[in-house]
């Protein structure tokens, strides 16, 4: 059985991500989403609203999986006998922390290979954090996140979604 594993943050899950999963599943007999609970980072959601929402928006691609985890990457990756990371590229500025991350993870375990998928030409300029700012100041994020997650993402900023114009 061939698994892979796309980690994130997903704070909150974009469009850009939800391709990428999509796009992974039709790659593996098993993807599994990994959350990152990364203690040095505030994030708007906890790490279990973040799965939930994840659960919530790929519940019909039947070969995903959402769990969270924390550490690193390659124990994680190890311990569901996967042998595939799979990264999202938007830019050659992420592809430069990529290419470090892939390295340094082979080195820490050598089993293990990265797969680059280019994005969406559509979602290339996203990110949670543009997400999340856009958000906060009332801006409308419904091209940027799937419907699920919309409301959620103003509900933690105050902001009801019938206020967005």
């Amino acid at each position: 059985m061939r698994i892979a594993v796309y980690p994130g943050s997903f704070d909150p899950v974009t469009m850009g991500h939800l391709d990428i999963i999509n796009r992974s599943a039709l790659l593996v007999d098993k993807l599994v989403v990994g959350v990152l609970n990364n203690n040095s980072k505030t994030p708007l959601f906890s790490v279990g609203e973040r799965v939930n929402m994840l659960k919530e928006v790929t519940k019909k691609i039947p070969n995903v999986e959402i769990t969270s985890f924390s550490g690193l990457l390659v124990d994680f990756v190890d311990s569901l006998d996967a042998k595939i990371v799979i990264r999202g590229l938007r830019a050659i500025t992420d592809f430069e922390y990529e290419l470090q991350m892939s390295q340094t993870n082979r080195m820490l375990n050598g089993s293990i290979d990265t797969i680059f998928l280019n994005t969406n030409l559509k979602y290339s300029y996203l990110s949670s954090s543009m997400v999340k700012e856009v958000a906060q100041y009332g801006g409308d994020i419904g091209e940027f996140v799937p419907e699920q997650v919309i409301a959620k993402v103003y509900e933690k900023y105050g902001i009801s979604k019938e206020s967005i114009s």
